[in-house]
């Protein structure tokens, strides 16, 4: 079975600094994957090479069957159409409503309707959690959780096949972070989606991570279930 993302001897440099020099790790379908390391590690510029956010030096990243080296305008629209993610803060839009936020993607990449958009935010608001009035309110007016799951709300926007977690459970309280981890793993379950997580939250690699990467010393040192690791 091909890996739904796949990365191959990838070198990433920032001027004379060597971020990764030779990382490579597979990614498989609707398994929940944990990237882990320490501060500095280069988790997040990872991550962002799967989103194409930035490029490599060398080596090659592969998503949803494409290799993203190269890549036209047009596939790269229609493949970032099929992936939603979840920055550490948030990322909301401050001056919008967050029905206007969770709606930015489906004006940006579908023709349909403003009544089946309402519909469709008020769907994705219910499926994190969340009522359908919370739409009407600002990112400012709501608690640290609540953005959580709102902006959440809006990576689930374009019904993905991959969502992108960067330190989903930071900021939270302890009760805060266990029942996002339980939603993450419900809302795997349900739409049969795959899972990349950026983490440091032992609570959450112990308990929701199917597999993991740890990356240390500008390689991937280890990778494979908990027991493996």
């Amino acid at each position: 079975m091909t890996p739904v993302i796949e990365v191959k001897g990838v070198v990433t440099k920032f001027g004379e600094r060597t971020i990764h020099d030779g990382v490579n790790l597979h990614i498989d379908a609707n398994e929940i994957y944990g990237i882990l390391g320490e501060s500095g590690s280069g988790k997040s510029v990872l991550m962002k090479e799967m989103i194409m956010l930035l490029q490599p030096n060398e080596g090659e990243v592969s998503v949803l069957g494409k290799s993203l080296h190269n890549i036209s305008f047009k596939e790269a629209q229609k493949l970032r159409s099929e992936w939603g993610v979840l920055f550490q803060f948030g990322a909301l839009f401050s001056s919008l409503t967050i029905a206007e936020n969770i709606e930015v993607q489906l004006k940006e990449y579908t023709n349909i309707s403003k009544m089946m958009r309402t519909k469709l935010v008020r769907s994705k608001l219910a499926l994190v959690g969340l009522e359908t009035h919370v739409g009407a309110m600002y990112p400012s007016e709501l608690s640290g959780g609540m953005i959580k799951r709102a902006a959440l709300a809006r990576a689930l926007a374009m019904e993905p096949k991959l969502l992108f977690l960067d330190e989903p459970t930071s900021g939270l309280d302890p009760i805060g972070a266990r029942n996002f981890d339980a939603l993450i793993v419900e809302l795997r379950d349900l739409l049969g989606i795959t899972v990349v997580m950026i983490t440091h939250d032992f609570d959450s690699i112990f308990s929701i991570v199917d597999r993991m990467a740890v990356l240390a010393d500008k390689h991937v040192v280890a990778e494979g279930t908990l027991e493996n690791v």
